[in-house]
């Protein structure tokens, strides 16, 4: 192990302790990690919701071999105060990561990098380390996982008795989502093996588990019986370190030529399918307390054969049951269930899934044109204010080079680029901004924009917001270079930022991005400098439904909008000139739409194009005011 790590300071919510689960259940899901991991990397605190708390109940219960310090939501850093708990911050540092998915993959890179033979611990990230790494707001896996679950949860846990009857439909959805067919990347060969398995009538059992076996010379308790699936030998042969047998890996000759629409599908064995990873860590705590008080409630479980199969599947990872003993979770050994008579399930196909029918009209044919022509009809043009300063630049030749964008890996031709699109933000920023406002630079990738505000505004205070480490690193670097002290970084997706500010920016913010950038800033009363991006990745969310103004509802349909929004992302200079026309309509009226829904929440807004509009394809910029 590593001698030399610098000491971080974890903060978690506490709002009661209800039997040995920690309330909110992402404070529980924390805490699991952190015993599953062994990890002793971080000073763990837990931050009250209210005032009455008993220090020694709350240090004491169910955190196993962890010290916890309790610490008063004022007492927290600045930069955490910004931010939903958990979250993780650098002692005295300005580098916060906030929100359940970052905050857990964090703590396992940070073990993985203390102990390189925590091997185990870096798989938990899945196949290319990407496992709930996309924001909730855009994948609604993360969002079921890190969002939906834990909140159905609390709710039927603290709901009435006459409505914790009914199953609730996020734990429906797991359901369904536990019985799809499983995707994984060299699918096509297992699938072959499973072919091949069912057709010489094979039971392989998993290798090399029997009742029990060793994990690091102490007993592992394992399940009982051969656990028969090619799914599960391949599962289990990878948390053991163990190859798959040859017998399994050969393929006949007959099975090479199966075309692969004839392979039979691939079952799930855990929550992402065949291998254990982070997304069974964050299920894991609720499902327990949810079938705990089902079970002490007396209800039939009947209804759930796939999540009380993985549950139990769960408990026979090396290591699990021992995390769990650590926090104090005394897991359930349930039954076997078959699935029930057809007319006992509850429909699962009818659980609402508004991404998937909202959604499914998406694919469609067709050009712009006659959407284009029905909002002319209605006397509606995409049109743009004139630029309030189309020659101010920055003196990019006296600036720091840390200030620039071309110092990076960028060609020059895109180097000067980026630095007209930073003319045009800067500029705008400069013209609303005071000594003492809080700017907020959301989707800040490399902080090409916050860090030249920073430096151009000390008096200001930046706060750069990105969900990519690596992205967020390079602009820190950068930041430490020029020794700015007006800056902080916080790794987080949106949601996760709860600050109050008075200036939100963002340079090309992709599809749904740029309405959340705005929904931050209406609900802060904060003005707004921003470049959309990406129009082709717009679709209803949880959140945005489109189009967004009530003009345009009355006159267009979900899928005449996705038409203008997928014609909005043909500008690229390749293109012919007519085409890249219509685009450029299309780019305004797109954002027209953004603009009147603001205007309907009382703000002032411009639509302006940057200049040179050669700067970039996307070169249309909001400048929103509260008014």
């Amino acid at each position: 192990m590593k001698d030399s790590v610098t000491e971080e300071h974890l903060y978690l919510g506490f709002s009661h302790q209800y039997r040995d689960c920690i309330f909110p259940l992402h404070t529980s899901i924390s805490l699991f990690l952190l015993s599953y991991c062994d990890c002793k990397l971080f000073k763990v605190f837990l931050v009250p919701t209210g005032e009455d708390v008993d220090d020694q109940f709350v240090t004491k219960s169910c955190f196993g071999d962890l010290e916890v310090h309790l610490i008063s939501r004022c007492q927290l850093p600045v930069v955490v105060q910004s931010c939903c708990l958990p979250a993780v911050v650098v002692k005295d540092g300005k580098f916060c990561r906030a929100g359940l998915s970052v905050v857990l993959r964090h703590i396992i890179q940070k073990t993985y990098e203390a102990d390189p033979l925590k091997k185990d611990v870096l798989e938990l990230l899945g196949f290319k380390k990407t496992c709930l790494k996309a924001c909730a707001e855009v994948s609604q896996w993360t969002r079921l996982c890190e969002i939906s679950i834990p909140l159905a949860v609390e709710g039927f846990l603290t709901a009435s008795p006459e409505h914790c009857h009914t199953i609730p439909p996020d734990i429906l959805q797991l359901e369904r989502k536990l019985g799809e067919p499983v995707r994984v990347h060299n699918d096509d060969k297992i699938r072959r093996q499973k072919l091949q398995q069912q057709k010489a009538g094979a039971k392989a059992a998993v290798p090399g588990l029997g009742k029990e076996a060793t994990e690091e010379g102490k007993t592992v308790e394992m399940h009982e019986h051969p656990l028969p699936s090619l799914e599960l030998s391949i599962a289990f042969s990878k948390l053991l370190v163990q190859e798959v047998p040859d017998g399994v890996s050969r393929e006949a000759p007959h099975i090479r030529r199966t075309k692969t629409s004839d392979l039979p599908l691939l079952d799930h064995v855990f929550a992402e399918g065949l291998y254990f990873t982070l997304a069974d860590v964050v299920l894991l705590p609720c499902i327990h307390q949810f079938l705990v008080f089902s079970k002490k409630q007396g209800k039939n479980l009947v209804n759930l054969p796939l999540i009380t199969r993985w549950y139990q599947r769960v408990q026979e990872v090396p290591g699990v049951k021992k995390a769990a003993s650590k926090c104090n979770m005394e897991l359930l050994q349930l039954p076997e269930l078959m699935s029930a008579p057809e007319e006992q399930l509850q429909d699962f196909s009818s659980v609402p899934d508004e991404l998937e029918e909202e959604n499914e009209d998406s694919h469609f044919i067709g050009g712009p044109r006659p959407t284009m022509t029905k909002l002319m009809e209605n006397g509606i043009e995409a049109k743009f204010s004139p630029h309030p300063c189309p020659s101010w630049t920055l003196d990019w030749t006296n600036l720091p080079s840390a200030v620039n964008p071309g110092e990076g890996k960028m060609s020059r031709d895109r180097a000067l680029r980026k630095q007209q699109q930073l003319n045009n933000l800067v500029a705008a920023v400069t013209k609303l901004a005071k000594p003492g406002d809080v700017i907020v630079d959301f989707c800040s990738g490399g902080g090409h924009v916050g860090i030249v505000l920073a430096h151009v505004m000390p008096l200001c205070q930046v706060v750069l917001i990105e969900n990519k480490e690596l992205s967020l690193m390079r602009a820190k670097d950068r930041s430490d270079e020029l020794g700015l002290n007006n800056i902080w970084f916080i790794q987080a997706n949106l949601d996760y930022f709860n600050g109050t500010f008075n200036i939100g920016v963002a340079l090309h913010a992709c599809g749904v991005a740029t309405d959340m950038v705005i929904e931050h800033c209406v609900k802060s009363r904060a003005a707004f400098v921003i470049s959309p991006c990406c129009y082709g990745f717009i679709q209803n969310t949880v959140k945005f439904k489109y189009p967004r103004s009530h003009q345009f509802k009355e006159i267009l349909s979900y899928k005449e909008h996705m038409i203008l929004c997928r014609f909005a992302d043909q500008t690229a200079v390749q293109l012919p000139p007519e085409r890249r026309l219509i685009g450029k309509q299309c780019m305004g009226l797109v954002d027209l739409d953004r603009a009147w829904a603001a205007e309907d929440r009382n703000y002032s807004v411009q639509v302006i194009s940057m200049e040179p509009e050669s700067c970039s394809p996307k070169n249309n910029m909001f400048v929103g005011i509260p008014a």
